[in-house]
């Protein structure tokens, strides 16, 4: 398949592009500095670009696409600058004007309702260090949600750099204790599998061991 991928540069774009190629797909990886990419893919295709005001190069970028994948986000920062929303408002539009409707996009377990199902010291860390990293994951989320693309949230827990398992949970709603966790590399192969099944579209998919 034809992937898009933004953000893929980052810990779980990274391990989402390494994967897709492993699979075969032919991978548009839209990023700010390739510098980091592979320079040997004959399938990866690199645009370099902002997505929140190239609105011009991610439209190209769109084209053609079977998916797109969101992993932006700000890394070791707990300042949003509104990243995600404001990505959104490009990426969104540009989709609908070229007819392409699966989007993934990797938002966070504790965004919006699924807080109310977090244990007590996650639910502590989002209120205290995550709040406005979660308000832009939200906004982000509202605005693909008025959209008429055929979307898919995924909320992993914890993240960590551990290996792809294969053996993990994924639901709209999971019981979780203590101080839950996934790995990048698991949470890149639901994204893939997701792309071929679809069978959470217009819903949350909460990714935990």
């Amino acid at each position: 398949m034809n992937i898009l991928v933004f953000g893929a540069t980052g810990p779980t774009g990274q391990q989402v592009l390494r994967q897709a190629l492993g699979q075969g797909h032919a991978v548009t990886a839209f990023v700010r500095d390739p510098a980091t990419l592979p320079t040997n893919e004959k399938r990866l295709r690199v645009v370099n670009g902002d997505t929140t005001r190239d609105t011009g190069k991610v439209a190209d970028a769109v084209s053609g696409q079977d998916a797109v994948i969101s992993a932006l986000g700000r890394r070791s920062t707990f300042k949003s600058d509104h990243l995600i929303e404001r990505s959104m408002q490009v990426i969104v539009p540009a989709m609908e004007r070229a007819g392409v409707r699966h989007l993934i996009l990797v938002s966070a377990f504790g965004v919006g309702e699924s807080r109310r199902d977090a244990p007590l010291i996650p639910r502590i860390m989002y209120r205290v260090l995550l709040g406005d990293i979660f308000a832009d994951k939200k906004a982000a989320e509202d605005h693909v949600r008025r959209s008429n693309l055929d979307w898919t949230f995924v909320y992993p827990v914890l993240l960590t750099n551990g290996p792809m398992t294969g053996t993990y949970r994924a639901g709209e709603r999971l019981e979780l204790h203590g101080l839950p966790k996934i790995s990048r590399a698991d949470v890149a192969h639901f994204i893939l599998a997701e792309v071929g099944k679809r069978a959470f579209v217009h819903k949350v998919a909460v990714i935990s061991y």
